[in-house]
């Protein structure tokens, strides 16, 4: 029994010098990972420094807007190039259906939310859109799509992401460039810190999602108290919606988009034009597409479809679908907005005609 008993004791023995080893080569694999994620993630961040490249920006700004180029240069090394946003603005969108996608953003909590919304800021409302012909429930559908109402604005710094996205992104490099230089004129017509602003990892820009150079170009100080804040100020982001949507063309009490009923051997066609309003409905009607509304024969309009619980849908998109188009060029986003808007209208008008 002696030497059985010794062997297993020897055998226990080498045992918990194996097991002592294995959990030491455990505590440094894990350790050199520690080490190795931490790495990744400095690098992830890294100063911009004063690559080549941004030193020619730098000097572009100087002489064409008359920057100060040791301030930019100052800036540009305090500014990180964020390989995240890289990693986010190249993956691929996966696929998704309609109803996933209106689901994200017609629902209980974007409805109770744009009720809250428009009650709350109701005069400025009415007033964008006796200004510019936007409805109030169109111009309260976009912030709550955008931002959920000013609540989701984005938490990168503006100057990391249009920086990364202006040299570290071939494919779209020209546009960012021109983001970019807009933000260094915004950052000054407005005189705020170009490091202290914050938003979307494409470097949109508050309540209503503006980039640099439609801040610039569209924005309005609403409430009239100096300047144009549409980080911090609900009217600005209001009026400025109201006015980017009729500089693009927004037609006063005309539809937005209607049901059709489409019996055409030649609904390809129509669908391969994309959503630019060109057909006159009068043709559409001749080629058996049929709008379940009363529309007027020379309306133009584009054929729309959607598969909605596994069925064909299709509209018919008029100039004002178009426009939303032109905030965010999806047809689902435009018949989001589309969608919530009419909800939370109709909600409203529930909820005021229940007191």
């Amino acid at each position: 029994m002696y030497p059985a008993f010794q062997r297993h004791a020897t055998h226990f023995f080498f045992r918990k010098i194996f097991l002592s080893y294995s959990r030491n080569r455990l505590v440094l694999f894990i350790a050199a990972t520690f080490v190795l994620l931490h790495a990744s993630f400095v690098a992830a961040e890294s100063e911009f420094g004063l690559r080549p490249e941004i030193r020619n920006f730098v000097t572009y700004m100087a002489n064409r807007h008359g920057y100060d180029s040791k301030e930019l240069e100052s800036v540009f090394t305090q500014t990180n190039f964020r390989a995240d946003i890289i990693k986010l603005i190249s993956t691929p969108a996966s696929a998704i259906s309609w109803d996933e996608y209106r689901k994200r953003f017609v629902n209980t909590q974007r409805i109770k939310g744009g009720i809250g919304f428009w009650g709350k800021y109701a005069s400025e409302l009415e007033r964008a859109r006796k200004i510019y012909g936007v409805p109030e429930e169109i111009i309260v559908a976009i912030i709550g799509i955008e931002t959920s109402y000013g609540t989701a604005t984005g938490n990168y710094r503006i100057m990391d992401a249009l920086t990364t996205l202006a040299f570290d992104y071939p494919r779209r490099a020209d546009y960012f460039r021109e983001e970019l230089e807009n933000y260094l004129l915004l950052a000054k017509e407005q005189k705020f810190g170009l490091l202290d602003i914050k938003g979307s990892y494409a470097g949109a820009i508050g309540i209503p999602q503006f980039m640099p150079g439609s801040y610039r170009r569209y924005a309005v100080d609403f409430n009239n108290d100096g300047k144009i804040d549409l980080s911090g100020s609900a009217a600005d982001a209001i009026g400025s919606v109201g006015r980017y949507l009729k500089e693009y063309g927004w037609e006063a009490d005309k539809p937005i988009a209607v049901r059709a009923q489409a019996r055409s051997e030649n609904l390809q066609e129509f669908l391969d034009t994309g959503i630019e309003p060109i057909h006159a409905i009068g043709k559409l009607r001749e080629a058996g597409i049929i709008p379940l509304e009363p529309v007027a024969n020379d309306m133009p309009s584009a054929l729309l479809e959607l598969n909605s619980q596994g069925a064909r849908q299709f509209w018919l998109g008029f100039r004002n679908f178009y426009v939303i188009t032109r905030y965010n060029r999806s047809t689902f986003y435009a018949m989001s907005v589309f969608d919530l808007a009419k909800a939370i209208r109709i909600a409203r008008l529930s909820r005021a005609a229940g007191q």
